[in-house]
């Protein structure tokens, strides 16, 4: 039975999306959901499995093709590989036994064959976390890390460079790089963006989370408390008072939103992505914990859906995970702000009088100017600064 392939159904914030990889060829025997092909749209690279055991048996989009939301990429015959099956296994006699894997045995996928390959990863020791304990590509990377360094330095023995030869090596932009660049340029011309700062000493978030991180985790089932969840609190509390900095533009109108959806930039493998606490203002921070950091995991794992990175009305960037002490972050259209959070730090710092060293973080809140004013952009970092430093305020909502 012929089955067309079909690309993702794609959401309205998708147009299209292109080919990225195909792990089967012509012919090739695929068993049902094993991964086919890679289809990388502007935010996240979505899996094709097969529908059923059978044979890839024409592919009509090559790798590089764009194609739409359920357009036919590919032809399948259902079943035309069953028959194949035991014929393979009577040309290898000794491997026979081997052929019909016993109930601990693992099955690998074919991305996660070849990965393994190229990194020289054991997948018997590598722990299957697909359906049916398939291994896939995302164990033996996380599985791979150790000897992924050691590969490159293999492969420079192998390659001799002569003493002052520039190398240079010319790769295309990924789909989804390529969207990051031109969202990043929109918003540097399209917008009047500007950005203000200030410091707020983190000493009593850090002396609350070292008081009660132990009884947190365990009245919470394990989840623990980091800083990032008073941040989003704060910022919840602050988008409150200040409306027009959860505001965006659409063309000549103002749209003030009665919710706050948090973006958190996360750093993946693909690029920069921006996940969303939808209805932030209803959680606890127990809950903004968990949520933050299973965003977190999946981004890495490139698990995230696209429709957990539309939309937001309000975006937190933390440069400081990797030393940066200072930054102005770009607006991520079509917000109005974006608030970025530094290294901590201590530095000497004018107490009553005094000179005390206090662990210090730099905040930046990126703006534009055509719809929030510098006294309410000011008045809004001052406001999480405040809550921050004295965090009864946020329970208090003072």
């Amino acid at each position: 039975m012929t089955i067309e392939i079909k690309a993702p159904t794609f959401p309205e914030s998708v147009q299209d999306g292109t080919v990225a990889t195909w792990h089967k060829k012509p012919g090739e025997a695929v068993s049902r959901d094993e991964l086919i092909v890679d289809i990388e749209t502007d935010k996240v690279v979505l899996e094709v499995v097969a529908p059923a055991d059978g044979v890839l048996s024409e592919i009509i989009k090559d790798e590089g093709d764009t194609v739409l939301s359920n357009e036919v990429i590919a032809k399948f015959e259902a079943g035309a590989g069953a028959a194949a099956a035991p014929a393979e296994e009577k040309a290898e006699a000794p491997a026979a036994e081997a052929a019909a894997p016993a109930a601990g045995d693992k099955i690998a996928m074919p991305s996660a064959k070849k990965m393994a390959a190229e990194k020289g990863v054991d997948l018997a020791g590598v722990e299957g976390t697909g359906k049916g304990g398939r291994v896939l590509k995302e164990d033996v990377m996380k599985a791979g890390t150790a000897p992924a360094a050691a590969a490159p330095a293999a492969a420079v023995a192998e390659v001799a460079v002569a003493p002052g030869e520039r190398v240079e090596k010319r790769v295309p932009m990924t789909r989804m790089r390529k969207r990051i660049a031109e969202r990043l340029l929109d918003a540097s011309q399209s917008t009047a963006m500007l950005t203000t700062f200030n410091e707020v000493n983190m000493k009593p978030i850090m002396d609350l989370r070292k008081n009660y991180k132990d009884l947190f985790e365990k009245t919470h089932n394990g989840t623990r408390l980091g800083f990032m969840g008073f941040f989003v609190k704060a910022a919840v509390e602050a988008l409150k008072r200040y409306t027009a900095v959860n505001a965006s533009i659409d063309g000549n109108d103002i749209v003030y939103h009665g919710y706050q959806d948090i973006g958190v930039a996360v750093s993946s493998p693909k690029g920069l992505v921006v996940p969303i606490l939808r209805n932030a203002e209803n959680m606890g921070l127990a809950d903004m914990e968990n949520n933050i950091r299973d965003l977190g995991v999946r981004a890495r794992d490139g698990k995230l859906s696209i429709e957990e990175m539309t939309g937001g009305t309000f975006t937190i960037t933390n440069g400081g995970v990797f030393g940066s002490l200072l930054s102005t972050p770009i607006l991520n259209p079509p917000q109005t702000a974006i608030l970025g959070m530094h290294k901590i730090q201590e530095r000497p710092m004018a107490v009553n009088g005094k000179v005390e060293i206090l662990p210090m973080m730099y905040l930046a809140l990126s703006y534009d100017h055509r719809l929030i004013d510098g006294k309410e952009a000011v008045g809004f970092l001052v406001a999480i600064k405040e809550m921050i430093e004295d965090p009864a305020r946020i329970l208090l909502e003072v």
